[in-house]
């Protein structure tokens, strides 16, 4: 082989490394829509509650007030002090108030959910809560769990890490989503952290269907899914894996069993290391 072939040869697999690089960017940012996309309805709906609760509250205050400033019209015209009744009604309007506010930080928490998710560029290693990012996913999970699903977490006292705080998220998000949808009917999610050494320990476990022995090899490989057409693409867990692995150079593995439930366990290192560097 001459020089100008090896030359050749060399220019063609950095292509194909470019074009592998990009495809996989597209597979990454089109999975991140995907989770996305299938909490929208959920989402919709949770914040229309509180939405629809403020804008009926507002129609009442707007009636309270209009009738409040008749009283106090009155007693003025007459020279009396403020009447018994309009006492009532600024007790009303101040219990409305309050209903208004935890309608407010009800979506305040969704949208902050949303933002740890696709938050800006987000390519960057920052210092990050882990703790605080699974809040913020569990957040969004809840619009797909409903009330049919119990979570109940058990955070330690973690180190923050160097990590990509949305890449994470998506990463949450993929195993919180895929846990709702292995629960028939009524289920629990625990989630549990704790420091092992130099890692971060995440503990995702759920009361689903669990994954049968022969599917266990490829749970990670991509385009492999055992949900039914349309509710799976195959990408989420082979993504979440090179997010953990490729990205943080830490660990994903699960243990499951069918009929009782899988528990996936993410070991992040608080100082992220290069899969190469790992091998």
């Amino acid at each position: 082989m001459t020089s100008r072939d090896t030359a050749a040869l060399e220019a063609e697999l950095e292509r194909l490394r470019e074009e592998l690089q990009t495809c996989r960017k597209q597979l990454l940012e089109a999975n991140e829509l995907s989770a996305v996309g299938r909490l929208v309805a959920g989402i919709v709906h949770e914040i229309n509650t509180p939405i629809g609760s403020i804008l009926s509250n507002n129609e009442v205050a707007i009636r309270s007030l209009e009738h409040l400033k008749a009283l106090l019209e009155e007693a003025r015209e007459q020279r009396a002090g403020p009447p018994p009744k309009a006492a009532k009604i600024v007790a009303t309007l101040m219990n409305l108030a309050a209903v208004d506010k935890i309608a407010c930080e009800r979506i305040v928490s969704i949208v902050r959910g949303l933002k740890t998710l696709v938050g800006g560029a987000g390519e960057e290693f920052v210092e990050a809560d882990v703790n605080a990012i699974l809040e913020d996913t569990l957040k969004l999970a809840r619009c797909e769990f409903r009330r049919r699903v119990e979570v109940e977490t058990r955070f330690g006292d973690l180190p923050k890490v160097q990590c990509i705080p949305n890449r994470l998220g998506q990463v949450f998000l993929n195993i919180f989503v895929n846990a709702g949808q292995a629960i028939q009917g009524q289920g629990k999610v625990v989630v549990q952290t704790e420091r092992e050494g130099d890692f971060v320990h995440v503990a995702i476990s759920d009361t689903g269907r669990g994954i049968a022995p022969k599917d266990r090899p490829r749970i990670f490989s991509s385009g492999f899914t055992t949900k039914p057409a349309g509710l799976g693409s195959g990408l989420g867990l082979a993504i979440s894996r090179d997010i953990i692995v490729g990205e943080h150079g830490g660990r994903i593995d699960f243990e499951s069993e069918v009929g009782q439930g899988t528990t996936f366990h993410i070991r992040i290192p608080i100082t992220p290391k290069t899969e190469e560097q790992q091998s």
